[in-house]
């Protein structure tokens, strides 16, 4: 039989499964390697494992009744869940109930789509909480979203280099009306990050993802070394022209960050800077969080200040409502549109409308998880309230202090 129709028979022997636990209107996910396998990783000989179902606990009895054609081993119980086996098509299959759990509210639950139907599994980022660094699924798993962040930052590429140089003329003028405005008050111009770089005269810089440059540049007339890098040549011709019209130096490396040459990924640096709606084009924030630590020389420091989960994942204003929109602990990949559409006419952005980015909004706990999981040392973590009055209470910005 060739690997196609086993595939085809395994998957039909799952669809089977759970159109009688969706009959029974039970809430179940799919775990175990073939919830891998669903995502899209592969996995040698995986349909020859165990399919493996949790189910709300409360249900098995009434399940169990209607998995009887198949002929299901005893229901059995042990301290912490109940469950019972089966064989379909020649394909071992487990339903399991964790006592105490409830399904609907897991938040690695993620529905995906198989074929024509959808599907709950266990998300990849649950695997990766679960198992040792060195297992092998472990380092599959890390391999196959290191191949989706190459991907994507393809895709990234063809977006940000598409008219973005015309949506910061919109947004902050020609690169010498920006200029102006940035020599008129480098430090303003910095904003919520002033206070973390009250001294930066002879201090070595870089920020990574630094879009348009316009904080490398108030860091620069301020008197730091300033590199910045960058995936959009569009981007880097906006902030090399505004460096020239300001006459102060500026190093634009044009690279997807996980990419940067060798002689670029020194520990030379005194801060790495990256700041506002960046993260979200990280599927895995290892990979981002290893690179800042061989960056940063000893003593060196990251800061990161981004938008607060909260704000983006969970609780927006309608008037002078506050309305809970979303699911803060959400793990889906998420295709929007590039955050430069805002800044162009209504015609641009009908064209932008054809490039899209894939993002994956990642909770507070996530973020200083991995850049701790580095070895860099959390010195501070500050939430930056909302200032308008209908978003009062609300956090907006957060930054985030690490030390090497």
């Amino acid at each position: 039989m060739c690997e196609n129709d086993s595939r085809e028979r395994w998957e039909n022997v799952l669809m089977t499964a759970m159109a009688l636990i969706d009959q029974a209107k039970v809430p179940y996910t799919l775990t175990g390697k073939s919830a891998l396998v669903l995502q899209g990783v592969k996995i040698p000989d995986s349909e020859n494992q165990t399919i493996q179902i949790l189910i709300q606990w409360d249900a098995i009895e009434s399940l169990y009744r209607l998995f009887l054609p198949y002929e299901p081993a005893p229901v059995k119980k042990d301290l912490r869940k109940t469950w019972f086996a089966l064989t379909i098509d020649h394909f071992q299959m487990e339903i399991v109930g964790f006592f105490g759990t409830v399904i609907r509210t897991d938040p690695d639950r993620l529905q995906i789509k198989c074929g024509t139907e959808m599907v709950f599994v266990k998300s990849l980022y649950y695997f990766l909480r679960r198992l040792q660094a060195d297992d092998p699924l472990y380092l599959t798993v890390k391999d196959y979203l290191h191949q989706m962040q190459s991907s994507d930052a393809i895709q990234n590429e063809k977006a940000w280099n598409e008219d973005a140089f015309q949506a910061w003329i919109s947004r902050f003028g020609t690169p010498e009306q920006a200029a102006a405005k940035i020599r008129h008050d480098p430090v303003g111009r910095l904003a919520q990050l002033a206070p973390y770089f009250r001294v930066v005269k002879g201090k070595k810089i870089i920020n990574l993802l630094g879009s348009h440059g316009g904080k490398a540049l108030a860091l620069s007339l301020l008197g730091a070394d300033v590199t910045v890098v960058d995936i959009s040549e569009e981007n880097a011709a906006y902030a090399q022209r505004t460096a020239a019209a300001l006459g102060t130096p500026l190093n634009y490396i044009v690279s997807d960050v996980l990419r940067l040459p060798k002689n670029i990924r020194t520990s030379g640096y005194d801060v790495v800077l990256m700041e506002l709606g960046i993260l979200h084009y990280f599927i895995d924030l290892d990979p981002l969080a290893k690179l800042v630590f061989q960056l940063l020389k000893d003593g060196g420091q990251l800061v990161l200040q981004e938008f607060h989960p909260v704000s983006t994942k969970l609780v927006t204003t309608r008037g002078k409502k506050q309305i809970v929109f979303g699911n803060y602990f959400d793990q889906t990949l998420k295709e929007r549109e590039v955050a430069y559409g805002k800044h162009l006419s209504s015609r641009d952005q009908s064209e932008a409308l054809n490039y899209k980015v894939f993002l994956r909004e990642w909770t507070l706990g996530e973020i200083v998880t991995s850049f701790a999981r580095s070895g860099l040392r959390v010195d501070r973590l500050d939430e930056l309230p909302n200032t308008k009055n209908s978003d009062i209470g609300l956090p907006k910005l957060f930054t985030l202090v690490c030390s090497k």
